[in-house]
């Protein structure tokens, strides 16, 4: 009986061991270009092993704060730049040269004690200036306004003040108000109107400031004298918005109650006189504080 022989195989390696060689030659490239692109940073490495032993028992004590990470070629051959500071200092001190600096400064030539004070007496006699201007301009628009109210004074219905910069048109209650209101009487309209012609004659801010006797008011609407005297202000700012074509930018509504009586409130007349309202033109509004320290400390030189 015979016997059935298996096949030969073939003499050689089989076709998939090419395939296999070949793709591990490539991954060991790829590994390799890996490797050559990153550097280990020496100091991490050996914190994360040391921290790696200490966990084991083996090292002593030493904790790794950051993981460990590689250096790039770019990160190690280009850092940040960090400016000079000498560079900076010499921008930042470097003065400057323009013609209003050099028309605005002061000779310092001599005793600096002395120059202050020449600069002070300068900017003295410039704050002088605008203020003597100011308060010329204010003069002249104060009899303007007088002019036009002229009927309106007579019938006491209105009074104008000037003191420097400041134009005051005083409204009496009588006529315009009725006790414990601030609804303005109707009649009383035409004056707001010239009232309002005569603002525009000045270019200066306006405050319209609401004023009361010391009689205690509580009623529905106004639970004392400061809503009142706030009322009555707002109540002609808007009467002479509505009478004018005045900028509202230039108006401030104030409300002082009794705390700034005219006379003392010691009787019926008296009370009736503090019973106002203020329309205060001030010339000049673009003069600083600075400005109005020194008009105040004229104004006592000129008083003592």
């Amino acid at each position: 009986m015979s016997r059935r022989r298996g096949r030969k195989a073939p003499p050689g390696a089989p076709a998939w061991m090419s395939t296999f060689a070949d793709l591990a030659i490539l991954l060991m490239c790829f590994f390799v270009l890996i490797l050559s692109f990153s550097e280990m940073d020496l100091r991490k490495y050996k914190e994360i092993v040391g921290s790696m032993k200490d966990a084991f028992g083996v090292q002593r004590q030493e904790f790794a704060k950051e993981n460990p990470k590689g250096t790039s070629f770019v990160a190690r051959e280009f850092s940040p730049g960090k400016p000079d500071p000498s560079q900076m200092r010499q921008i930042i001190q470097q003065p400057t040269t323009n013609r209003q600096q050099r028309n605005l400064e002061v000779p310092t030539e001599g005793n600096p004690e002395v120059n202050k004070e020449n600069t002070f007496v300068v900017e003295r006699a410039e704050l002088e200036a605008m203020l003597k201007e100011a308060q010329e301009k204010a003069s002249e628009n104060a009899q303007k306004i007088r002019n036009l109210l002229q009927a309106e004074i007579a019938a006491g219905q209105v009074e104008v003040e000037q003191d420097g910069r400041r134009i005051t048109i005083r409204i009496r209650e009588r006529g315009s108000f009725d006790s414990g209101r601030a609804e303005l009487i109707e009649p009383f309209t035409p004056v707001i109107r010239k009232i309002g012609q005569a603002i525009e004659l000045t270019g200066g801010d306006v405050v319209i400031a609401g004023h009361t006797d010391d009689v205690p008011i509580s009623t529905r609407r106004f639970r004392s004298n400061w809503e009142l005297s706030a009322a009555r202000a707002v109540t002609m700012f808007h009467r002479l918005q509505q009478v004018s074509s005045l900028d509202a930018e230039r108006f401030t509504v104030e409300g002082h109650a009794d705390n700034e009586p005219l006379v003392p409130n010691t009787s019926p007349s008296n009370r009736a006189r503090n019973r106002r309202v203020e329309v205060i033109v001030v010339e000049g509004s673009a003069i600083s504080s600075e400005a109005s320290a020194t008009e105040l400390l004229l104004n006592s030189e000129n008083n003592n």
